[in-house]
């Protein structure tokens, strides 16, 4: 799967009105679209950052989509009136997908590792680090995604409630530093945002 994320930062007062917007929007706009895969929804409110992310069933259908919704896309985020960024991933790792809403944490982290180690670094997300996350209270789905062309990784963790989220930081923390050290990888940043929507249907062959 190929997964197209958004990175928006403005001004904390108008973060609610552009997330309102998209709660009002973005499932309406995604769903029924040729390879559409799911949607996250993810905010700090206290800094003024949003984070979404997009999951589709082939490259294609990632480009055919931005094409058609980009536009509105910036339209939902004027409000925010700050910066935005956008990536496009490659989905190495996904555990299954779970429901979580309003009260859950995400967790993000990207790294870096030598470009010839990514299918490696997958490896030892799925066998060392994925198991820590999947033994945690609360928890409800994670997933790397890579750039392989420059080794850029991204971690993201989801929990249903802050209980479990907060619960998690110690083991992860270990994990993850154990995982880096192994791969001799760098970390170049750790977020925590909470949930504002999720949506991750099942389809064959995920």
């Amino acid at each position: 799967m190929f997964v197209r994320t958004v990175y928006a930062t403005g001004h904390p007062d108008r973060i609610e009105q552009t997330l309102d917007r998209f709660r009002t929007e973005a499932l309406v706009l995604l769903t029924g679209r040729p390879g559409y895969r799911g949607y996250g929804l993810f905010a700090d409110r206290a800094l003024g950052k949003i984070t979404m992310s997009s999951w589709w069933g082939s490259a294609e259908a990632e480009r055919d989509s931005d094409a058609a919704l980009a536009q509105r896309r910036g339209e939902l985020l004027s409000p925010l009136g700050g910066t935005v960024t956008v990536d496009v991933w490659e989905a190495l790792v996904t555990a299954p997908p779970g429901e979580a809403g309003p009260g859950g944490g995400f967790r993000l982290t990207r790294s870096e590792v030598d470009p010839a180690r990514a299918d490696e670094a997958a490896g030892v997300f799925r066998d060392r680090v994925l198991p820590v996350l999947e033994q945690g209270a609360g928890f409800v789905t994670a997933a790397m995604l890579a750039d392989r062309s420059t080794g850029r990784l991204a971690v993201g963790a989801i929990y249903a409630d802050q209980e479990g989220f907060e619960a998690s930081r110690g083991p992860t923390a270990d994990a993850r530093a154990q995982a880096l050290t192994a791969l001799g990888g760098t970390l170049r940043s750790l977020e925590e945002f909470d949930v504002v929507l999720l949506d991750r249907p099942a389809h064959p062959g995920q």
